[in-house]
């Protein structure tokens, strides 16, 4: 089995997202053995903002590329073909502004590929990146879970879920920190509530692997 660990905060070792997703993915390995981590820090090693160039793999085939365009295609095949090649991929997920850090839509960006991640039929598309969990962990300073206003403010969690939906992913799970900026007692909850989704969702594909076994 093979895991992705993707994270996107700007803050390093301050950053909550940072903190869950090295807990998320140390409990997936302790509960299934033998998985091999891939980690892919975007804050670190950002793909370039989708412009022309990274238009390359979207081109009809036989067009001839720029030296910028090589360039680009050759960074969105390996981000393409390492997600491809997960079983499970591990997202932190901090709240920007409403939505998620600019260095992980660049990825999102690039993972997004007709005949990869996805196609067109004629009743609409189809995604081709099946098979797969995705853990996103979410991590917002307010609290927008509670309330209609706070779920029409956030465009985070809902976009990931669309997303990675497209790509023929149905397995998506959240384990969700929020309110960390509201004060400290705030914030233990919230962290407490968080580990108690990653246990969460461990055990449950846990249990659902064995159930396969089993059938």
């Amino acid at each position: 089995m093979k895991l992705l660990h993707v994270d996107s905060s700007i803050l390093g070792t301050n950053s909550v997202s940072r903190q869950l997703t090295a807990a998320a993915v140390a409990d997936w390995v302790a509960k299934h053995p033998g998985t091999q981590v891939e980690y892919l820090d975007l804050a670190a090693d950002a793909p370039a903002h989708f412009d022309m160039d990274a238009m390359a793999p979207r081109l009809p085939a036989g067009v001839e590329l720029s030296e910028a365009q090589k360039r680009e295609n050759a960074v969105s095949e390996k981000l393409v073909s390492q997600f491809l090649a997960a079983d499970v991929v591990v997202v932190g997920a901090p709240l920007y502004n409403f939505s998620i850090p600019s260095q992980l839509k660049a990825w999102i960006d690039r993972l997004a590929q007709p005949g990869r991640t996805f196609k067109y039929t004629e009743k609409g598309p189809q995604g081709l990146a099946v098979g797969k969990t995705v853990i996103v962990v979410s991590s917002r300073g307010g609290v927008y879970s509670t309330t209609d206003a706070g779920q029409a403010a956030e465009h985070q969690e809902s976009y990931l879920k669309v997303v990675f939906g497209f790509f023929g992913i149905t397995d998506v799970r959240f384990v969700r920190a929020e309110g960390l900026a509201m004060g400290e007692t705030q914030k233990a909850s919230a962290l407490a509530s968080a580990h108690g989704d990653i246990q969460r969702a461990s055990t449950e594909a846990a249990n659902q692997g064995a159930n396969k076994v089993a059938a």
